[in-house]
């Protein structure tokens, strides 16, 4: 029989992490083991949650931001007992393991993001902080918080370091969220060495002027000082709150602690002896006594606690059946009954109008026409909501005296301003959408591949795509986005070209529940392609199955194809146009809208045949050339392989080839070949 003390618990979560990073000969032991007295003091004390049910609406959100030390995160799960055994914890970095190399959510019961890429994961922390607030100003009525969490984060000094953590943490201060909680491994040890000698920012005083709550330096090594600071920090009535907490990165290795050789290799045999002798850890690799277990488990306290929060939300559902209904609607992803109705109007009546606008003047309508029906829906903007136009009609802003308004000013944080938008996706409840403009997505993309990475419904609205932007020049024109945007696998890029698209577009975004979706824009007027009217809401719907479509066929039936003119966007006018020149010469020419080439891609084989035919090809796109090799074959791609030039828009278009007489004389030569 032993005496289970604080400090014994750090140290199992200490010998599991060096254990398993010794065993998958890879990994990160030298945080885990820094900051494993830190995590008893939260997890042991303070966290909120049940590890038989890691969904539970009413938990805390843990985020482990310097994901790199996920060793420590998995000891925690396993430990509390979570759904995580002994030997998932050996098969750490493994094929198909629940303990990927660094966290996954999905893969790891209990692991509430995605996180690896430094920074992000405040990013995702602030983001849920925020969910957290503004769901509770819209639900929560007197005696009855639904909606009533704390968001903890750990970061390290990467993190710190990395730019999109001053992004979302100065929106945080200014949101004012104090249910968020940041604790700072303050170990002054990162790969190359002593941070000091590149990173001496006075991190109180910058986490003030970005209005938290600071506390500390307090040593991380202490476990009762942590509580009390963790403790302190919850009184926190209008600020959020950073922790600094002083470590020695590997506690207990006596050759590598407080250096950077502990970081992010295993320590050998000969280190683990003598850590083991050091830390008086007397057992053996991947041996945890059961006392540990018992007293670490909070499967007892987690169901007290979620009974307790079920039996109030039971009382919510009786005196608020309305609300709770809709609660509980929003938090499982469910769009309401009549959406698909609604969108199916709203392109019938698209179609009717023939509008010749900008496609984010089209995205704006289609927001206008749906947005009041979707409550869930929460768009923003990088400091461009008048010419991303991602507003709609009696839209409020998000501002932090209410936390009501389903638009937020991000400002100028294209990168942090993603990441958020991720965090408030995997919270729930919300369908978030931001924008910026095309080029800058390059500031965004990381946090993208991640939203992709992590099946989220998260939507990324990109204006301003092309050489039609005219004089503001090549630093704004974007040439390589789309095909860049194009190469993330599990996302869906769609480029209309008009109002009945970009409907189409907005309903295959916010449909996709596992997939998140670029939707890129023109700045510039694009002529509205009639189709057939009583065929165009069946052709939308076919584009949104299928990501590309018969938009016009030729006039000669659909059994004698002389050539197939492709295009997206703005370039689909200049299609129909060189195909009445070309039906002229008595050729017979089909076009193909293809609004998201994800989308077509993953059709088979017949089907792509289908749309394309085996007859030549030609592509048409303002970016860059390569990707349409794979449907062109041995055709013609017209596009944009160098950057762009500051002129008038027209003159650009005449210049890089999209005219009619270019597209058609690219015709001929294909044909003549």
């Amino acid at each position: 029989m032993i005496t289970v003390t604080p400090q014994l618990m750090a140290n199992a979560i200490r010998a599991l992490a060096m254990d398993a990073v010794q065993k998958a000969k890879s990994g990160h032991p030298g945080m885990p083991m820094g900051m494993a007295d830190i995590a008893v003091a939260l997890w042991t004390r303070h966290l909120r949650h049940n590890p038989a049910n890691p969904h539970w609406m009413g938990r805390d959100r843990f985020i482990l931001s310097n994901g790199h030390g996920s060793m420590l995160q998995y000891a925690l799960l396993h430990l509390t007992g979570y759904d995580l055994s002994m030997d998932d914890i050996k098969a750490f970095r493994q094929w198909h393991s629940k303990t990927p190399g660094h966290p996954e959510v999905e893969v790891t019961p209990g692991v509430e993001t995605t996180t690896g890429p430094l920074g992000q994961g405040i990013g995702n922390a602030v983001g849920m902080a925020l969910a957290e607030k503004m769901l509770a100003a819209e639900f929560n009525r007197p005696g009855y918080d639904v909606i009533n969490n704390y968001t903890y984060c750990f970061l390290g000094d990467g993190c710190m370091m990395e730019g999109i953590s001053h992004e979302v943490c100065s929106l945080a201060g200014t949101w004012k969220l104090n249910n968020l909680i940041a604790i700072y491994d303050d170990n002054g040890i990162s790969i190359d060495g002593k941070v000091i000698n590149w990173f001496s920012d006075n991190t109180r005083e910058r986490f003030e002027s970005y209005g938290w709550n600071v506390i500390g330096p307090v040593d991380g090594h202490d476990i009762d000082a942590v509580d009390r600071a963790i403790a302190e920090a919850k009184q926190s009535q209008d600020k959020p709150t950073l922790i600094i907490a002083r470590t020695v990165i590997g506690k207990g290795s006596p050759n590598r602690q407080g250096t950077s050789k502990v970081h992010g290799e295993a320590l050998g045999e000969e280190e683990l002896k003598l850590t083991r002798e050091a830390l008086g850890w007397t057992w053996g690799p991947f041996e945890v006594p059961q006392e540990i277990y018992d007293a670490m488990s909070a499967r007892e306290s987690g169901a007290k606690l979620e009974a307790e929060y079920n039996a109030m939300l039971a009382g919510y559902a009786k005196d608020y059946p309305e609300l709770y209904a809709e609660l509980m609607r929003r938090m499982s992803g469910s769009l309401p009954e009549d959406f698909d109705a609604v969108m199916q109007e709203a392109i019938a009546e698209a179609a009717k109008a023939q509008e010749t606008v900008a496609t984010r003047k089209a995205s704006q309508k289609a927001l206008n026409a749906f947005a009041p029906r979707l409550p869930e829906l929460l768009g923003g903007s990088a400091d461009l909501t008048g010419s991303n136009l991602t507003n709609w009609t009696g839209v409020q802003a998000m501002r932090p005296d209410t936390y009501l308004g389903r638009h937020i000013n991000y400002g100028v944080r294209e990168f942090g301003m993603s990441a958020i938008q991720n965090g408030i996706a995997l919270y729930h409840g919300f369908v978030p959408f931001s924008a910026t403009f095309l080029t800058f997505s390059d500031y965004s993309r990381n946090a993208i591949r991640m939203a992709a990475l992590m099946k989220l419904r998260s939507i990324f609205v990109f204006t301003h795509d092309s050489i039609g932007l005219g004089e503001d020049g090549p630093t704004h024109q974007s040439v390589e986005h789309i095909p860049s945007l194009r190469l993330i696998p599990n996302l869906n890029v769609w480029r209309p070209c008009d109002t009945v698209e970009a409907l189409v577009a907005w309903e295959s975004a916010v449909e996709s529940d596992h997939t998140p979706s670029v939707i890129i824009g023109s700045r510039q007027n694009i002529a509205f392609t009639e189709r057939e009217p009583e065929t165009v809401v069946a052709q939308a719907h076919e584009a949104l199955k299928q990501g590309a479509y018969v938009m016009l066929e030729s006039a000669k039936g659909k059994d004698h194809i002389d050539c197939v003119l492709i295009a997206t966007g703005s370039e689909v006018p200049l299609a129909v146009k060189a195909r009445e020149a070309l039906q002229a010469e008595g050729l017979g020419v089909r076009v193909v809208s293809m609004p998201c080439m994800d989308l077509f891609d993953r059709l088979d084989a017949d089907q792509q045949k289908a749309i394309l035919t085996e007859a030549p090809k030609v592509a048409i796109e303002a970016s860059a050339t390569g990707l349409w090799y794979k449907y062109v074959k041995c055709g013609t791609v017209i596009g944009i392989d160098t950057f762009g030039e500051s002129a008038p828009a027209s003159v650009l278009w005449e210049k890089f080839g999209f005219t009619v007489d270019h597209v058609v004389q690219a015709v001929h030569q294909l044909i003549q070949r």
